[in-house]
């Protein structure tokens, strides 16, 4: 799946990175409204992010250009606006067709769940409890602890998406994870679902503000464990 990202400066790329990239999205960058136009049909987005600070003129232009063939189903729109963007232009948005309008600022934790939440939403092949990432929630009684015997301390995690596959998360305390480097794996694990405490072994995929974890190995039947656990969430948002 490819994301086209839409922007001209780099104020908003890394964090859009970092909360994106656990959705599995391959990015597609352009600096130039026009040239990404042009080259729609090659890149064939599954969806697609736009700045409006960046294009004040060129994202209408954009959007219109997009669904004229692409449906919002089949290509999200989400459009990253500034302070100056009025009410009157957030209605012409969804009237053009746009899946989102999102603060530019991506400050804080409804910003980028907002902007998870839509691209995860809309994006094919995000059905099933295998492929789906939840995002976590106090009641859902899902932790995580990492042993980082280096500096032989105790890192808390505040998990804010998970999936079969991996999951996300921002440090809960003030002890830093290093040294984080992509690839690099996590033995030391003990991440509660429920009731149950499981031990998976996890490596790195993504680094920053939000770390994203892969799960490369659960001891026996753990993995079972996690699985019946997401299936209960599939149910309930199915129901």
């Amino acid at each position: 799946m490819k994301l086209l990202l839409v922007l001209g400066s780099d104020d908003n790329y890394g964090i859009i990175g970092e909360t994106i990239m656990p959705l599995g999205f391959e990015f597609i960058r352009y600096r130039h409204a026009l040239k990404a136009m042009d080259n729609i049909d090659e890149i064939d987005p599954a969806a697609i992010i736009i700045s409006a600070r960046d294009f004040p003129r060129h994202w209408k232009i954009l959007v219109q250009f997009v669904r004229s063939e692409r449906s919002k189903e089949s290509c999200p729109i989400i459009i990253l606006k500034g302070e100056s963007f009025s009410t009157e232009e957030t209605s012409k948005a969804f009237f053009l067709g746009v899946s989102g309008v999102i603060s530019d600022t991506l400050e804080n934790h409804e910003e980028l769940n907002r902007l998870k939440q839509i691209l995860s939403r809309c994006t094919p092949g995000q059905e099933g409890p295998k492929q789906r990432q939840f995002f976590v929630e106090p009641w859902h009684r899902i932790g995580l602890l990492i042993a980082n015997l280096s500096s032989r301390s105790i890192i808390a995690a505040d998990v804010k998406t998970i999936s079969a596959t991996g999951l996300s998360f921002a440090p809960a305390n003030s002890l830093p994870l290093k040294p984080v480097r992509l690839h690099r794996e996590l033995r030391e694990c003990s991440l509660r679902v429920g009731d149950a405490i499981l031990s998976p072994v996890c490596r790195i995929t993504g680094a920053g503000k939000i770390i994203s974890l892969e799960f490369v190995s659960f001891p026996v039947n753990q993995r079972r464990i996690l699985d019946q656990y997401l299936e209960g969430f599939h149910a309930q948002e199915s129901a």
